[in-house]
């Protein structure tokens, strides 16, 4: 991401979210996202993960200038460049746990269902959930929805990975299980992790650390 200022709508006419922001993130890295709420951490996320495009200044994903992708473009570059992860899991009820992890590839150019159906069940195998796959969001824990969110955002093997608070509604017990999986991705699939969170051990497991405060960059990283 390169200089810029992006403007939220909710602040008011003339204030910023964020704010003479200039950042490289190096493909493989896990970098983490820290400051307090309101700093700016979700903006941050939404944006270079082309969710919000109501900025100032250029935001390169792969070498892709976002500004210039029209919505087609822009949609097809998130479904197989970004897997996203919400706190908020943002699972359809009325879908099996298989059904929900299998989603992204109804967006997919690639239209070989059965290669698919392979992918989501290698998918809840990693996440330890091929078990519940007939299951439905309502009868999972915390931790299980937020595992399954996680097979569903590697399904089309992402190269990056953007998750706003991912542990933040789990026991510690879980939330180390879902770390554990991230750094697995990080480590063994090449995958680039940029982690918004509160939690010191999310943290100290990324590479770097990158601190926001008010909407600006007060420490860009090295080792975290």
């Amino acid at each position: 991401m390169y200089p810029g200022a992006i403007e939220s709508p909710e602040a008011g006419r003339g204030t910023y979210a964020i704010q003479d922001l200039n950042l490289q993130i190096e493909a493989g890295e896990f970098v983490a996202i820290v400051g307090r709420s309101g700093s700016g951490k979700t903006t941050l996320l939404n944006i270079l993960g082309g969710l919000d495009r109501d900025y100032e200044g250029q935001v390169f994903i792969a070498d892709q200038n976002l500004a210039k992708m029209d919505d087609v473009e822009l949609s097809k570059m998130r479904n197989q460049t970004i897997g996203f992860v919400f706190q908020a899991f943002h699972l359809l009820p009325q879908l099996t746990v298989f059904e929900n992890v299998l989603l992204p590839s109804r967006f997919s150019d690639y239209s070989d269902t059965e290669i698919f159906q392979q992918r989501a069940q290698i998918a809840l195998a990693r996440t330890g959930l091929l078990h519940r796959a007939s299951s439905l969001p309502t009868s999972l824990s915390a931790g299980e929805r937020q595992r399954v969110a996680i097979a569903r955002a590697i399904l089309n093997r992402p190269p990056i990975l953007l998750c706003d608070e991912p542990t933040g509604n789990l026991d510690a017990e879980t939330g180390q299980l879902v770390l554990d999986l991230f750094m697995e991705l990080c480590e063994n699939d090449g995958t680039t992790l940029i982690i918004a969170t509160h939690e010191q051990r999310v943290s100290k497991a990324a590479t770097r650390k990158v601190v926001l405060e008010a909407g600006r960059l007060v420490d860009d990283g090295g080792k975290a």
